[in-house]
């Protein structure tokens, strides 16, 4: 397939915002590790905060996901907005500590349907620090998709090459 550039692609800076806005909006991703044998996803409620360059999750102690991100860190994060034809993925190391003031931080209503309150001993907080994004990003089934590294991570301009798009 041939790469074309057209008029309305997005600059590097326009797609990383982007890819922040759709994370943030559209919070739950597919959170997807490596077991050393198999990739492993699950659902998890994201909180993007971009000023961090940070996206974090709170998971319990026990979970399986927090031994897999211990001995291979770098995770995939996949967000999916099926009616709008919009998706995301960041992937970035991990890792899992006991920060409890981030936890209360984080702590929101919606998270009592796991824990009793953010003071629940067994909580944990994932952090991912971005280091790469895909965007397919397009109202009229026409996907872009734009390749960046996070210049925050890299201390370098992202190198965007071609952007690809294709009619579904």
């Amino acid at each position: 397939m041939a790469k074309e550039h057209h008029d309305n692609d997005k600059t590097p800076e326009e797609a990383r915002d982007r890819v922040w806005e759709l994370a943030k909006k559209i919070d739950f991703c597919m959170f997807t590790t490596w077991d050393g044998e198999r990739q492993r996803s699950r659902p998890l409620s994201a909180r993007v905060f971009r000023e961090e360059h940070a996206i974090y999750f709170l998971v319990d102690e026990d979970g399986a996901k927090n031994s897999q991100v211990e001995k291979f860190p770098f995770v995939s994060c996949a967000w999916a907005d099926n009616s709008g034809h919009k998706y995301v993925v960041i992937s970035g190391s991990a890792r899992v500590t006991n920060d409890r003031a981030k936890i209360k931080e984080l702590w929101n209503d919606f998270d009592k349907a796991w824990w009793d309150d953010e003071n629940d001993p067994s909580i944990r907080l994932l952090t991912v620090t971005p280091e790469d994004a895909e965007l397919w990003d397009s109202p009229n089934q026409l996907v872009a998709t734009a390749k960046m590294a996070f210049a925050a991570v890299t201390g370098a301009a992202p190198e965007m090459g071609d952007n690809e798009k294709v009619n579904l």
